[in-house]
């Protein structure tokens, strides 16, 4: 079995933030939250936590906007 690039959630003070997701996304954060907790052993998880975490992931990925904001931070 593959890896999964997020690993246990860390638990801290959320921000509320609505969004609309097109279903198949949703259904896709569903699984995703199922092969995570199988992965971690832990309890099962609401796909509404992963959105933070992949989010964060995705723009520390993300080269041009590291650059970006490390000369804005300058």
């Amino acid at each position: 079995m593959t890896k999964l690039k997020l690993g246990p959630l860390a638990d801290d003070r959320p921000v509320k933030l609505t969004v609309e997701l097109p279903a198949a996304v949703h259904r896709d954060l569903t699984a995703y939250a199922a092969a995570l907790a199988a992965e971690t052993g832990g309890d099962a998880i609401v796909p509404e936590k992963l959105v933070s975490p992949m989010l964060a992931k995705f723009m520390a990925s993300d080269r041009g906007f590291s650059r970006r904001r490390d000369t804005s931070k300058s």
